[in-house]
C-alpha cells in the first residue's frame, strides 16, 4: 500500500499526544516533529495552543526536566544551548541556570573527579582535563575550581 502524500489530520492530537506520552518536549520540538511528519502548520498551531491550554504542553517543565536529567553531567554553557536549540524562552533559560550556577562547581569536579582523580602534573595533562571540562560545557571558574580543589592543592590556581 503507497504511503499518503498527506497524513489525516484526526491522527494529528493522537500523534501529539503519543509524543507527549513518551517524554516532555518543547513546543518547538513538538511542531518541528509534527511538520515533519506532514501536517499542516495551522493544525499544528492550533492544537499545540489547546495542549498548552490545558498543560499538557509546557515548555516551562520541558526546560525543568531537561536541566534536572542532564546537570549532572553538563554545565550551564552546554545545557543553555541545549535549550536554546530546542526552541525554549532566554527568559526561562536564564532562570532555570540562575538556579543551577550555585552548583556548578561541585557539578564539574564531581564530573572532574570521575574521569581523571588527579589533579595534573603537566601542562599538557591540565590541558586535557580543561577541554574535557569545557566540552561537557562548564564555566571557566567551575573548570578552575575543579581542577584546583581535585586533591586540596592549589597549585594551579591562576
Amino acid at each position: 500500500m503507497p504511503p499518503k502524500s498527506t497524513p489525516d489530520p484526526a491522527t494529528l492530537r493522537e500523534r501529539a499526544l503519543g509524543y507527549l506520552a513518551r517524554r516532555e518536549h518543547s513546543r518547538f520540538e513538538l511542531r518541528r516533529k509534527l511538520e515533519a511528519a506532514g501536517f499542516a502548520s495551522e493544525a499544528v498551531a492550533l492544537v499545540l495552543d489547546d495542549f498548552e491550554a490545558k498543560n499538557w504542553l509546557s515548555d516551562q517543565r520541558f526546560a525543568e526536566s531537561y536541566v534536572a536529567d542532564h546537570r549532572a553531567r553538563a554545565g550551564c554553557v552546554k545545557l543553555a544551548h541545549d535549550l536554546r536549540q530546542r526552541g525554549v524562552p532566554e527568559t526561562l533559560i536564564e532562570s532555570l541556570l540562575r538556579e543551577n550556577s550555585v552548583s556548578e562547581a561541585e557539578r564539574a569536579r564531581a564530573v572532574w573527579q570521575k574521569k581523571f582523580g588527579i589533579v595534573p602534573t603537566h601542562t599538557a595533562d591540565k590541558a586535557r582535563q580543561i577541554r574535557f571540562l569545557q566540552s561537557r560545557g562548564f564555566t571557566p571558574e567551575a573548570i578552575r575550581h575543579a581542577i584546583r580543589c581535585g586533591n586540596g592543592r592549589d597549585e594551579f590556581d591562576q
